[in-house]
């Protein structure tokens, strides 16, 4: 069992290991959703959810199949059960909010394929974290994961109204404001363990 604090994960998990500036895992919600900050907060908390989920399962799996000598199987597990929690909020965010289901489009299932979903099980699983701790972390990871969509969104609605040359908009300044922010976040190296 890994010996770090709660408070210590968190950090490392949301700013200074950040799966989207720090790792580049999930990139494409991270570029397709973060136009508008409304959908970007509301994308951020359905990968939460997803996280949160998932992090409790794979902890769950992981010493199953560890119990039963199958740990080979732990990816295709991770898999499944990734795949399951996104439709299990597909299915609620469809019935409670029609709007925000059509707003977040093709990336809401998206997330069944988000690499950072899946490095998270794989990460808590490599660092053998105890249960407690996956909570912790898969909590950091998708508040770090909703800090990046919700900075990146503020910045990009800003820029709808900056004077920006005809080159470099749309897609061009969306990678520009990235690769700063990914700089920046490089800043919190001196916090991590």
């Amino acid at each position: 069992m890994n010996e770090q604090s709660l408070w210590s994960i968190f950090v490392n998990a949301a700013l200074v290991n950040n799966f989207v500036l720090a790792y580049f895992l999930g990139i494409c919600p991270f570029l397709g959703v973060s136009a508008k900050i409304g959908t970007a907060t509301r994308m951020g908390g359905a990968v939460m959810f997803v996280m949160l989920v998932s992090s409790v399962c794979a902890y769950g799996i992981h010493h199953l199949l560890i119990a039963i000598g199958a740990p080979f199987l732990e990816l295709i597990a991770f898999i499944a059960v990734i795949a399951s929690a996104v439709q299990l909020v597909e299915m609620f965010i469809k019935k409670m909010s029609p709007a925000l289901f059509r707003a977040l489009g093709i990336f809401l299932p998206l997330i069944t394929t988000n690499c950072a979903i899946l490095g998270l099980a794989l990460f808590q699983t490599n660092k053998g974290y105890g249960f407690g701790q996956a909570i912790v972390y898969a909590f950091g990871a998708g508040a770090g994961f909703t800090l990046a969509l919700i900075l990146m969104a503020g910045i990009r609605e800003k820029l709808e109204f900056a004077d920006t040359p005809q080159v470099v908009r749309g897609t061009a300044i969306a990678l520009i404001v990235a690769g700063i922010l990914s700089l920046s976040f490089m800043g919190f190296a001196g916090l991590g363990a």
